[in-house]
């Protein structure tokens, strides 16, 4: 009998087991899946699967949290225009350019609802709901510091304008779902008819 019960608490606790690891992987999964390469640079710089898995969670947690919502119609135009004067003024003035993009990526979040007193946090912030774009953001970033300290070539600004692009994209794109979708939903008074 007590041999029995032995092998009954272990084939339980093996199938336990089996069952958390599988969980865990699914998870794993789902969070690559969701994160793409910040899950891997987010992994690379913990140096620990399981740590960056927490990190990437609490992300989740915390942006829930945040009353984020898409830009209007009107501040999306409006910021559609002014990208396209940093974008033309990158001819004359690189420097300038890179700045002005700087300034108005930080409005344009803002203005969407996340926090952006620190940096570090506004690009973990963004990475949740643009995994794609964070590394970019973090490049471009980098060069505008850069560049304040005069260590950034004409390259560099192209390519911090371009990377800057990327997360203005996201953000009008973010506006564009969000209006098209509530402008072909029906109306009460529409649903009545």
């Amino acid at each position: 009998m007590g041999t029995v019960l032995t092998i009954v608490i272990v084939v339980v606790l093996l199938a336990a087991a089996a069952l958390l690891f599988m969980y865990q992987r699914r998870r794993s999964g789902e969070l690559q899946q969701r994160f793409g390469p910040e899950y891997e640079r987010t992994v690379e710089e913990s140096g620990d699967r399981r740590s960056a898995e927490r990190e990437l969670r609490g992300r989740e947690r915390r942006v829930s949290k945040l009353d984020i919502t898409p830009l209007s119609r009107r501040s999306a135009t409006a910021y559609e225009a002014e990208w396209a004067e940093v974008r033309q003024s990158f001819v004359d003035h690189p420097a300038s350019a890179v700045a002005d993009a700087d300034r108005l990526v930080l409005r344009m979040m803002r203005e969407s609802g996340y926090p952006v007193d620190e940096f570090d946090q506004r690009v973990n912030d963004i990475s949740v709901e643009h995994p794609e774009v964070a590394a970019h953001y973090r490049d471009a970033h980098r060069v505008a510091v850069a560049d304040s300290r005069g260590e950034a070539g004409t390259e560099d600004l192209r390519q911090a304008v371009t990377a800057y692009g990327r997360l203005v994209d996201a953000l009008l794109d973010d506006s564009a779902d969000h209006n098209i979708r509530h402008t072909t939903r029906p109306t009460n008074a529409e649903e009545q008819a």
